[in-house]
């Protein structure tokens, strides 16, 4: 039986939303209790992300399976550094602090798909010779700062102030449309305008769908899903005829961004602009887009996406862009409920190392008092493994003693 019980790892929110990006720290603290005198031979605290894909494909010879992982980012700190004597730590409870840098770089942000998904999360780590290593993790909501459509996004000129402009013409059927932006982010809303030309004997319905096309890849195989997001339908259009036709097209809020920074998931956008016809093959126009973060998107209609291209050094964070989550000081008292991205403790359930996944915080730690020592200030040195040892032999005292709770009241929200 494992003498490590109540294996924990917390971390600061740097937001309301508990999002990170390129260049941020992630700041936390693990905690766990020893029954016995133990030997350990590490304890880190990384950051990890990981990309995969899998998907089957059924055909006359059978079934052919595919799949592909790919590492995104790799980045820790050891608080007890790895040594083959190992460094022996007394009964009791234990806690290490950590900060974690993720490093600046086009990385591609966190995606759920049909056929794959991109997961960054927080893992701490407690090794021993010759025993499988003590593990959780806790998943980490990642928004890239960057621009990485094809290396860096620009709003395509023309001679119509700027629009973007497309033409379609065959036989008796001529259409013209023009979008008021090519770069955009969720909540937006696209202007379209259609200019038709009918010259036949059919009448026809302008339509404007959203389109989202994502694409899995493996060396040996490509998947690609086309989603429509939004659709209009225009009035009917009669024969001989000519029309100028307006459409407002909204884009989703919780779409998903454009994305080239990942070999083996990649997600772009486009507006389709298309004539239904019956009986006749539908003559179409399609305008790529590019949507990106809010944050990023600081952009006016027929300017550039914003003004830091994919690499630009001196990019603002995610978190820079949104409202502290902290009134002042380096670690203050949170705001909020949960602002440290841990739900409120449940006594009754304990760590599972085995299964390596845990959200819950020891026995009722108050918020603030935790904080005070999980992140002291830059001139409290921060312990070292012999000085972990701040509880010696005899019954593990609780963490609402060690930590006595502030005046504050705050309620429980489950960490998302």
């Amino acid at each position: 039986m494992s003498p490590i019980k109540d294996l924990s790892v917390i971390y600061e929110a740097l937001n309301g939303e508990y999002v990170f990006s390129e260049g941020d720290t992630v700041a936390g603290a693990v905690t766990f209790t020893l029954l016995k005198e133990t030997k350990v031979t590490s304890i880190v605290a990384k950051v990890k992300g990981d990309a995969r894909v899998s998907w089957t494909e059924e055909h006359d010879e059978g079934t052919s399976c595919f799949s592909e992982h790919k590492r995104v980012l790799k980045v820790k700190e050891h608080l007890v550094a790895r040594s083959p004597k190992g460094v022996v730590l007394a009964p009791g409870a234990h806690c290490f602090n950590f900060r974690v840098k993720i490093p600046q770089g086009d990385l591609p942000s966190s995606f759920y798909g049909l056929y794959g998904n991109i997961i960054y999360v927080l893992e701490a780590k407690v090794s021993r010779n010759w025993r499988w290593p003590s593990a959780v993790q806790r998943e980490l909501k990642f928004v890239s700062k960057f621009l990485s459509h094809h290396g860096q996004v620009k709003c395509r000129r023309c001679a119509s102030k700027g629009k973007e402009v497309a033409v379609f013409s065959k036989g008796k059927v001529k259409m013209s449309a023009t979008i008021d932006r090519k770069v955009c982010s969720p909540g937006d809303t696209l202007s379209i305008v259609v200019k038709i030309c009918n010259l036949s004997s059919k009448q026809m319905r302008p339509k404007f769908s959203l389109q989202q096309e994502i694409k899995y890849s493996t060396e040996g195989s490509t998947n690609i899903t086309d989603t429509t997001l939004r659709t209009k339908v225009g009035e009917t259009l009669k024969f001989n005829s000519e029309e100028t036709i307006s459409c407002i097209m909204d884009i989703p809020v919780k779409v998903i961004h454009t994305m080239h920074s990942c070999k083996i998931i990649s997600v772009d956008h486009y507006l389709k602009v298309y004539l239904d016809i019956s009986l006749k093959h539908d003559p179409e126009l399609r305008f790529p887009l590019v949507i990106v973060p809010s944050n990023v998107a600081t952009h006016q209609p027929g300017e550039a996406a914003g003004p830091y291209p994919a690499g630009a050094v001196g990019a603002p964070s995610y978190s820079d862009s949104l409202p502290p989550a902290f009134p002042g000081g380096p670690y203050p008292v949170p705001a909020g409920p949960s602002a440290y991205g841990y739900p409120a403790p449940d006594p009754t359930q304990r760590a599972n190392a085995a299964s390596g996944y845990n959200n819950q915080l020891p026995q009722q730690v108050a918020p603030s008092a935790f904080l005070a020592a999980a992140f002291p200030p830059p001139s409290v040195q921060r312990q070292t493994p012999t000085a972990s040892t701040a509880f010696q032999q005899g019954e593990p005292p609780t963490y609402s003693s060690l930590f006595p709770a502030s005046h504050g009241t705050y309620g429980s929200k489950k960490h998302k």
